[in-house]
């Protein structure tokens, strides 16, 4: 790292708070806590030494200051946790994990609750993303722009409400945080061992302050190429598929399975028997070449013409855009056209306590093979601004701030579809799947005869997202010194008003030929028509590396040019369009207690928030026409709803002795429901006499919950901690039926009616009841040279999450079912070593088995347990260079998952490792 400090030879001991080629400390305090720390100690409190383990002893300190439960980590000028993104940045906290897409961490999930449980603010702004719900994307935000993240898990009256399993709060960087002048760059290439591409970045940060005025300006830049191959999509599909089609194929299924598996079908519409016969349903070989482009850049304007009194203004801008190709060669089993031929191997032992048999290996008589090419550009622009000020006398303070988070998000996707019908052979394998020539001798080599493969449509969809978030707070805080009531510290008082709003716009339409309208290329067109590319070309890296087996497509890029004629355009449609606009008033009041029982110092913070929600939700509604078609009402049909609530809180701390701190917390907190829920749009089933809508007078997910935690301090900055949490969830969102439409009339596709019907409505709905989240937070930091001096220089620092819950997914088949995205276990151990001159780390992340999906809503559809071990080394030229190696996944692992069973394998994903060379 360069480090330029004009007022003082201080810069290699100077920790600047922000990730560039930097080492991420642990510690826990509560968020207002933090940032007066920072304000109170400026430089001269976190001065490391260009030291992992003074940082580590840093937070150390903070934590046992702090009152509540709460992690968060800093960048210093060490050896940096390797990552690819903020989220990354994360996973390495106690009880955060994250979710993985093509080996890039995306999602942030916080005590294995589902990720929506989660509330983000940035500069204690709620926090836009582009996402088309409550959830944050974290891979847009590049880590080099974040000075602190602080994971809150037992809220105060005074933090923002809407996490139930906890609120991540993001800081970036304000000039008075540093000693004067401070200047720092740093760049790196990064290496992907599939794709074998070597991709920049870059990052600076400038600060000074000249009298009552500072300022500061940072900026990062990279491009990550990620190559990622899968064999993948091999789930459960159950014999209803063909049992319920009727005619030949009905009677041709069950004659098959009487003949080869000895399984009798009584009835062809009892989808409990026939829902337990299952069959593969596809097999995809697939090759992804993901591309993003990020920028993001912070400034700060900070006024501070006394102790007494400060204002800042903060600005945060970026950039993400992504593209991602997708090469698939993929074979449908369960195609319209296709019936079971032969039943080469089954298995009725695995699942049998589900009454289930499975057929492990089938030749089909019609199997849809499929080739195609798949791009997905991804482009989101974010912004945020805001000003905070802080104005304090000897006895009170003053605090507001108001600001604005937006971001801009539209997602352009086409697929290339090129369909072959054929017999072939499908069967299940270590990995996943495989797809082969059967005996028929109609069956094809479906990865080498492109001229069997015919055009059938090139697949378009445009999808568009704005998210503006407008908030506006204020607090009052006063010390107290009453000789009759001496316990009580401080009051505090607040408002808060935030007004949001999300809109989504989508469209889909399918080209067929060359120009709009025409159906000329329909069935006509092979795939040999166009230009192949074996598919080690088309993504940098060479063969396919998941089995040994090569094919060739047609590129993205031809795709684009050649199918996409001029004055193409995917137009808006009305059916998927919702807009959600969300008003919160918040009021609240605290306090801070101190007093001793007997000779044990008692901290207590508790209070109150009352919150006050309006709800204005717009959308399309589906009508008939009188031919018998589907059209929309001419304009949004809009519908409003409201809520209130009293969330109370309170924080505990007790220091039992010199080392040892006992913690506790308890409070109500919520978590709004997702928007597509609350968006009112109406989708109609006309065969089935059904609406479906959405629901904007939902109600929150509410959570009484509770936490202990005992603490002990070591020699040196080590810690040992335990914390045991319990939370009981009530209002869990489901689907319901609410009500009844009557007299709907439906017509025929001549114009004809054919009757008048009473409509079923259905929507989701708070239901009754409530589950319990239970779990265990274990944290050991420990440098080992309190154990033996010769170690001087190595340490630990771990972390364990232990949960459980009573909740059961729901399957319809009644197979025992987990919550959707929750894991039981979840760990990190980093291991360093460092001195003057060299730092090292090597650091284990894992995330345990948890259920993704429900098929049909019958099956659990599991993602395997994941661990990956990243490295840093960094090692000091001088005083002002550094030289840094990370390496991520540097055991090349690959992402997992089954349905039911590990033997019933769904998918098989590797991303490569990744190595970085830097100089700071």
């Amino acid at each position: 790292m360069i480090g330029f400090n004009t007022k003082g030879g201080r810069a290699r001991h100077t920790a600047w708070l922000m990730t560039s080629c930097a080492a991420i400390g642990l510690f826990s305090a509560t968020g207002a806590q933090a940032r007066q720390a920072a304000e109170n100690a400026q430089i001269d409190e976190i001065v490391v030494t260009g030291s992992s383990r003074r940082s580590l002893e840093k937070a150390v300190d903070m934590k046992r200051d702090a009152i509540g439960f709460s992690d968060s980590i800093v960048a210093t000028d060490v050896a940096n946790f390797p990552e690819q993104n903020l989220a990354e940045a994360l996973q390495r906290m106690p009880g955060v994990t994250i979710e993985r897409n093509k080996g890039l961490g995306g999602r942030v999930s916080v005590r294995g609750l589902p990720s929506e449980f989660t509330f983000v603010t940035i500069n204690k702004l709620a926090t836009a993303s582009g996402s088309g719900g409550r959830d944050v994307e974290f891979d847009i935000f590049a880590s080099e722009i974040i000075q602190q993240v602080t994971v809150q898990k037992s809220p105060r009256a005074s933090d923002e409400e809407g996490g139930i399993a906890g609120s991540v709060n993001i800081s970036t960087a304000r000039p008075f945080d540093y000693s004067g002048r401070k200047l720092v760059a740093s760049a790196e290439g990064a290496y992907n061992s599939i794709s074998e591409k070597t991709d920049p970045k870059v990052s600076f940060l400038a600060s000074d302050t000249w009298g009552n005025w500072g300022g500061l300006v940072s900026f990062s830049a990279a491009r990550r190429s990620n190559r990622t191959d899968s064999n993948s999509g091999i789930n459960f599909r159950p014999m209803f598929r063909f049992s319920e089609a009727g005619g030949t194929r009905a009677a041709q299924a069950a004659s098959v399975l009487a003949r080869d598996a000895g399984v009798i079908i009584k009835s062809n519409t009892n989808r409990d028997e026939t829902g337990r016969i299952i069959f593969q349903d596809k097999v995809g070989d697939r090759a992804y070449l993901n591309t993003q482009d990020q920028w993001g850049g912070t400034a700060s304007l900070q006024y501070k013409p006394s102790a007494n009194f400060d204002i800042a203004f903060d600005l945060m801008v970026g950039a993400f855009n992504g593209t991602e190709d997708q090469y698939d060669a993929a074979a449908y089993s369960a195609s319209s056209r296709s019936t079971l031929e032969t039943i080469h191997e089954y298995d009725k032992t695995t699942l049998s306590q589900y009454g289930m048999v499975v057929l492990r290996d089938v030749s089909y008589t019609a199997t849809q093979h499929e080739m195609l090419s798949k791009e997905q550009i991804n482009k989101t622009d974010y912004v945020q601004f805001g000003s905070e000020f802080n104005w304090h006398g000897e006895t009170w303070k003053l605090h507001g701030l108001a600001g604005y988070s937006g971001a801009r998000k539209t997602l352009d996707y086409s697929n290339l579809k090129h369909v072959a019908y054929a017999p072939s052979r499908t069967r299940w394998t270590e990995k996943g799947g495989e797809t082969v020539k059967s005996a028929n001798p109609a069956s094809i080599d479906m990865y080498n005869s492109p001229s069997k493969y015919l055009f059938e449509a090139y697949e378009t969809t445009l999808e568009k997202i704005t998210d503006d978030k407008y908030a506006a707070q204020v607090d009052f805080t006063k010390e107290f010194a009453f000789s009759f009531f001496p316990a009580l510290k401080t009051i505090q008082v607040g408002a808060r008003y935030t007004d949001k709003s999300k809109q989504r716009q989508y469209g889909a339409l399918n080209i067929q030929g060359p120009s709009a309208g025409s159906t000329a290329w329909l069935n006509t067109r092979t795939m040999a028509d166009s230009p192949l590319t074996p598919i080690g070309d088309l993504v940098p890296g060479g063969d396919y590396s998941i089995r040994d087996i090569t094919w060739s497509q047609i590129s993205n890029e031809y795709a684009r040019k050649t199918f996409r004629y001029a004055g193409f355009k995917t137009p808006f449609t009305p059916d998927n369009y919702y807009e959600v606009g969300e008003k919160v008033t918040s009021l609240y009041a605290m306090a801070d207690l101190g007093f001793d029982v007997g000779p044990v110092p008692v901290a207590i913070n508790g209070g109150v928030r009352y919150v006050d929600t309006s709800i204005t939700s717009a959308g399309y509604h589906q009508v008939q026409t009188p031919t018998g078609g589907t059209t929309y009402t001419p304009a949004p049909v809009s519908s409003d709803g409201s809520y209130n609530k009293l969330l109370p809180s309170v924080n505990v701390t007790a220091e039992l002795t010199d080392s040892i701190i006992l913690r506790g917390a308890a409070s109500k907190t919520l978590m709004r429901p997702a928007l597509t829920d609350l968006a009112y749009k109406r989708t109609a089933s006309w065969n089935s006499f059904r609406f479906t809508d959405g629901n904007p007078a939902l109600k929150p997910t509410f959570a009484e919950q509770w936490e202990v935690g005992l603490e002990k301090y070591l020699p040196g900055g080590g810690l040992l901690a335990v914390s045991y949490f319990n939370k009981q969830i009530q209002g869990v969102v489901r689907q319901a039926l609410t009500g009844t439409v009557k007299n709907v009339t439906k017509y025929n596709a001549n114009g004809t009616i054919d009757g008048v019907y009473d409509f079923d409505v259905y929507q989701p709905v708070n239901a009754d009841g409530s589950y319990k989240v239970t779990g265990v937070e274990m944290v050991a930091i420990v440098p080992f040279d309190i154990l033996w001096e010769p170690l001087k220089g190595f340490g630990v620092n771990a972390n364990y999450t232990i949960l459980d819950s009573s909740l059961t997914g729901q399957s319809i088949i009644k197979v025992p079912t987990p919550p959707v995205g929750l894991a039981d276990k979840a760990y990190n151990v980093t291991l360093y070593y460092e001195n003057d001159k060299f730092q090292a780390r090597v650091s284990y992340n894992y995330k345990d088995k948890y259920v993704e999906g429900i098929g049909y809503e019958m099956y659990p559809i599991w993602r395997s347990g994941y661990g990956q071990t990243d490295m840093s080394v960094s090692y000091n030229v001088n005083d002002r260079i550094q030289l840094s190696l990370e390496g991520i996944n540097i055991t090349d692992e690959a992402t997992k998952g089954y349905t039911m069973d590990p033997s019933f394998p769904t998918m098989y994903e590797k991303s490569g490792r990744r190595f970085s060379l830097g100089r700071g």
